[in-house]
């Protein structure tokens, strides 16, 4: 699908979303008449230091002005690897984008990320993996790290690395690897209209507590974080 025809399905209702040099913005009508925040990284651009900001002035001030839902909608490169961003701080940047959707998601206004494309490493992490949800849709390609740069941290050779991926989806890039490890609630269907699906999405998610490690026990992709979690979060109590 294309990004219209995606806007198109969520919000058939009407839909005011701009795209400014690979940055959206804007709103759509849910059905129940309430009006979500759409933003997001279209046509794989890279997230730099003025992507980031812009997008965190836009969530800040949603969450003064409004209510309803805040859809990121994402195709994004990684981050921008340029020596002015890195300069200017760019971790920082992706950190307070981050932190702007987890605030708002706390603050009265769910995030529901839509992965349609590619994303990356930082990109990746400061957008559709800071929201309450992330969905994807069929043939979305997001990589948190590629093979050759998992390599070069971790010293084992791309055979080596290759092999695990077969077995291990956290070394595994891709949408079935990353839904198996929870980190993608679900894959939505596109031949069926995505405004159903999101309504669906919103009513079985009515809190922002992160389910994703539980999500990847049952799953059987990351069978150990949700109990070493528990007993961190049992330890902690015990401490107090």
């Amino acid at each position: 699908m294309t990004l219209d025809e995606i806007l198109a399905s969520l919000f058939p209702n009407g839909r005011d979303v701009k795209n400014q040099r690979g940055v959206l913005f804007g709103s759509g009508t849910l059905r129940s008449g309430e009006q979500a925040l759409v933003i997001g990284v279209s046509d794989r651009t890279p997230l730099g230091v003025d992507e980031a900001a812009r997008l965190s002035r836009y969530v800040l001030s949603s969450v003064e002005s409004g209510k309803g839902p805040i859809v990121v909608v994402v195709d994004s490169d990684s981050q921008r690897m340029s020596k002015r961003d890195e300069l200017l701080g760019l971790n920082e940047y992706l950190a307070h984008l981050a932190k702007c959707l987890l605030y708002a998601d706390l603050n009265g206004r769910p995030t529901i990320g839509i992965l349609y494309g590619h994303t990356a490493a930082g990109a990746f992490l400061a957008t559709a993996m800071a929201t309450r949800v992330l969905v994807g849709l069929p043939g979305a390609d997001p990589v948190v790290m590629d093979l050759p740069s998992m390599s070069k941290v971790t010293k084992l050779s791309i055979e080596v690395l290759e092999a695990k991926a077969k077995s291990t989806p956290v070394f595994a890039p891709g949408l079935q690897n990353l839904s198996q490890m929870g980190a993608v609630h679900t894959v939505w269907d596109t031949s069926r209209p995505l405004v159903d699906q999101l309504e669906a999405v919103l009513r079985e998610t009515t809190d922002a507590r992160d389910r994703r490690d539980e999500l990847g026990k049952q799953r059987g992709g990351r069978t150990k974080a949700a109990d070493i979690a528990e007993r961190v979060h049992d330890l902690a109590l015990h401490t107090l």
